[in-house]
């Protein structure tokens, strides 16, 4: 059945040089602008229980999933082996850019907000806003890292080649990926000229080493909203968007959030958590540190995207990303239904291993396939230890057993300097 249509979205289009696009939303779809959170909680967790990297939450699984890898998948175990070496560099390059200064000065009371989003579209960012850097985004190993006195976010977001990406789980999705992160430095490498040239400092954060979790920002700045699949659901990409942010203190007018509808599209549409392979997305929401959403479930996920190119079965089959948004909503205004549900064309996708698996079928993992170790690498490493001095008798083999020890605990701790997944943040 047809729906109403409560408001109009005005966008500008896809690419650089495109026509502004005009998107209807319903009006059984209006929500809160952007994500619905509680400012308070978001400061007590901040201040309480600190924000960090999966990098070192959860680094124990990380080497899990190296060893997992090589065995499962040896061509995306090369393929992240070259990546990590062409990123490394890149990430070298990111770190020095908190030491770099304006080459100019700046015009006195000049806003620049337009010049910087101009300049960036037509390096090829297809998604360009500004909001304030909320520091309680900050990952705790990363605060200091971090230029205090940049006040302003800059979100950009680059898309990734779309053809490969409804390919996932492949390694030419991997690889895409890949290409759109070495597409970021390249880009940022350029803005981060011009806003020098401005008069402005800057520091870049992403591809790989990032401050914190970048989708509260996007969602602040107008360019999206959060989606089902924990990822954001950008205007014209959906999540294809690979997420970049320039901090600065340049004189920059804010964005403000938009509701895209897309809130409540996603709590009737739901096809991501229905066809997840590893059944780890949740969909009852959850209020988790300030924040609605539906609680992704890491145990569930890691073990599949390990042993399945990365997987994004939950990328692939969202609407928003197959079609835009765009579409999605005209579609659901039209019809009152989500486009491409239940079709083979959207819905359906191939594990290696296990074979084609359409609309309402999911594969099914032998005992054992979800083990794996949780927690943080060092704590992993210290516990064999422990048991290990534990059933020596007496001093015997002990210092071989130290020695071995540290051995094992600097390599733990060196490995959370390279990024064991695709895309995923290096902890040091």
């Amino acid at each position: 059945m047809a729906r109403r249509v409560g408001y109009h979205v005005n966008r500008p289009g896809r690419r650089h040089g495109d026509d502004d696009v005009q998107i209807p939303i319903a009006a059984d779809l209006k929500s809160t602008p952007g994500t619905p959170t509680r400012d308070n909680e978001i400061t007590y967790y901040t201040r309480e229980y600190p924000l960090e990297s999966v990098a070192v939450e959860h680094s124990a699984s990380s080497l899990w999933a190296l060893d997992v890898r090589e065995d499962a998948a040896p061509e995306t175990a090369e393929l992240y082996r070259k990546h990590q070496s062409e990123i490394e560099p890149v990430v070298e390059w990111l770190k020095s850019t908190r030491y770099m200064e304006p080459t100019a000065d700046p015009a006195p009371g000049k806003d620049v907000t337009e010049a910087i989003r101009d300049k960036a579209r037509e390096l090829g960012y297809g998604e360009v806003g500004f909001t304030n850097f909320d520091r309680r985004y900050i990952y705790k190993s990363k605060r200091e890292y971090v230029r205090a006195e940049l006040k302003h976010a800059i979100c950009l977001a680059v898309e990734q080649d779309y053809i490969a990406t409804q390919s996932l789980p492949s390694l030419d999705a991997e690889e895409a990926h890949g290409e759109a992160h070495m597409k970021q430095a390249e880009m940022a490498k350029e803005l981060m000229e011009f806003i020098h040239s401005l008069g402005y400092p800057a520091q870049v954060w992403g591809p790989t080493w990032h401050f914190g979790p970048m989708i509260p920002l996007f969602v602040q700045a107008g360019l999206g909203q959060l989606g089902v699949n924990g990822q954001l659901l950008s205007p014209h990409f959906g999540s294809r968007a690979r997420l970049q942010v320039i901090t600065t203190n340049a004189l920059i007018t804010h964005d403000r959030p938009v509701d895209y509808g897309v809130t409540k599209f996603c709590e009737l549409c739901h096809i991501c958590s229905m066809r997840c392979p590893g059944r780890a997305i949740n969909q009852n929401k959850v209020w988790f540190r300030g924040v609605e959403k539906s609680k992704l479930d890491f145990r569930r996920c890691r073990p599949v995207m390990t042993r399945y190119s990365g997987c994004g079965v939950c990328m692939k089959v969202c609407p928003v990303q197959r079609y835009g948004l765009p579409e999605v909503m005209k579609y659901y205004v039209e019809t009152g239904r989500v486009i491409g549900k239940n079709s083979d064309n959207l819905e359906g996708y191939s594990l290696p291993d296990k074979g084609y698996f359409p609309p309402g079928r999911l594969p099914k993992f032998e005992a054992g396939f979800f083990d794996m170790p949780m927690g943080r690498s060092e704590d992993l490493v210290m516990d064999e230890y422990r048991e290990r001095v534990q059933e020596l008798n007496g001093d015997d083999g002990r210092e071989a057993l130290w020695d071995e020890f540290r051995t094992k605990l600097d390599d733990a701790l060196q490995k959370r300097d390279i990024p064991v997944d695709m895309g995923m943040d290096l902890g040091g």
